[in-house]
């Protein structure tokens, strides 16, 4: 049987990916990156690749504090926002290049009920009456020091990085071990498997929250970038940003990205949703096609964003049921990166797999409970190409 693969991008990159020839590559080292205001050191590994792809990861809350990519003449820019510094992340990051949980997103009221036991979480966004838990709390995974060990295989390098979120930490129950593997290969795949297990019942939503702009950090706005995002519906949200149990047809709103278009064509559309996030921060309901087993068994195209000006494109595939699309919309050009430019509202855009914001309080949403004795394991792989 051949495979009708309906991206010109994917396409391109699976045409890459079957021609690029691997070669054996030595495990990444691990460097200093400063110490934490505890004093304790932080760790930087540098994978690459034969195509010149490098991404570099901290220990710090496993966070990809760069990644160069190469445009269509071949120049390499930086495609994450980010810091220079240990210090900057500790100080104010809006969770740029980490990992995010014990649950990625937002949870209602800060609280939820499992096995009859309702349990209390940080209440560290949104206003009065308005109140939500984002991110995992006050201390996330995004603020913690991972362990970690450096890979290599055939043709690809990595880093795996593990942490145990003790009992009760950030409200949550259970000793959850959760570990979280990243590796880039000659093909120009960036793969993040994640796995973790519980001694108790809990909910668990980890999710990449790296923010790109293909352009290069601190090359202005992304409102220029088209974004293909194959899904029929969207969880709406209230006042709060908290999903209202709906699953909403985006056929012939603003929230349509069937078709590839440019990230700023209706972000100032008289939109409900669009007016409560300020613009794109809404998770998305994928489709699973009848080629979901493309690519690891379970995984299926979420999103393709190609920038015209340099070429590049990303296309993203998971095994993961939603992706949240935040388009900066609280950027405001108060924080500065990594070359030096300030970071401006919409100057980069997050593509966020997942299940749906606060699923432990939305029963017909697909369940995010791991169970003592279940591993939980989820990938999600982000493609680079240009053309």
């Amino acid at each position: 049987m051949k495979l009708k693969i309906h991206s010109p991008y994917l396409a391109a990159v699976f045409c890459f990916a079957a021609t690029a020839v691997s070669f054996s590559t030595e495990t990444p080292e691990a460097k200093p990156f400063g110490k934490t205001k505890e004093g304790v050191p932080v760790e930087v590994f540098t994978l690459v690749n034969k195509q010149g792809v490098r991404l570099r990861a901290i220990t710090y809350g496993a966070t990809v504090v760069s990644l160069e990519t190469p445009d269509r003449n071949g120049k390499n820019a930086d495609i994450v926002l980010g810091y220079k510094t240990l210090g900057q992340y500790e100080k104010s990051s809006p969770y740029f290049g980490a990992i995010v949980g014990r649950y990625g997103n937002r949870i209602a009221g800060g609280k939820f009920t499992l096995e009859g036991k309702e349990y209390k979480l940080a209440e560290n966004n949104g206003g009065p009456g308005l109140k939500s838990s984002l991110h995992g709390g006050l201390r996330g995974f995004d603020k913690v020091v991972w362990r970690a060990e450096a890979l290599a295989q055939e043709g690809a390098q990595g880093v795996r990085f593990s942490y145990l979120s003790k009992d009760g930490e950030e409200g949550y129950p259970g000793n959850l071990e959760a570990k979280v593997t990243y590796w880039l290969d000659d093909q120009n795949e960036w793969r993040v498997d994640y796995e973790m297990t519980s001694d108790k019942a809990t909910p668990v939503n980890l999710t990449q929250h790296s923010y790109f702009n293909l352009k290069g950090e601190g090359k202005g706005d992304i409102l220029g970038h088209e974004l293909t995002l194959p899904a029929s519906k969207f969880t709406p949200v209230n006042a709060a940003m908290i999903p209202t149990g709906e699953l909403r047809p985006v056929a012939g709103g603003p929230l349509d990205f069937n078709k590839p278009t440019a990230i700023g064509a209706r972000i100032q559309a008289e939109d409900e949703q669009l007016r409560l996030g300020g613009g794109y921060d809404h998770n998305f309901v994928l489709r699973r096609p009848l080629f979901a087993g493309l690519l690891g068994g379970r995984m299926h195209p979420a999103a393709t964003v190609r920038e015209p000006l340099t070429g590049r494109f990303l296309t993203i595939l998971t095994s993961e049921p939603g992706i949240q699309f935040y388009s900066g919309n609280f950027l405001d050009g108060t924080l500065t990166g990594k070359a030096g430019a300030s970071y401006p509202k919409r100057s980069g855009f997050c593509l966020e797999t997942q299940h749906y914001p606060d699923s432990p309080n939305q029963p017909a949403f697909p369940s995010t409970i791991l169970k003592p004795g279940k591993v939980w394991k989820s990938t999600t792989v982000f493609l680079f190409g240009a053309k």
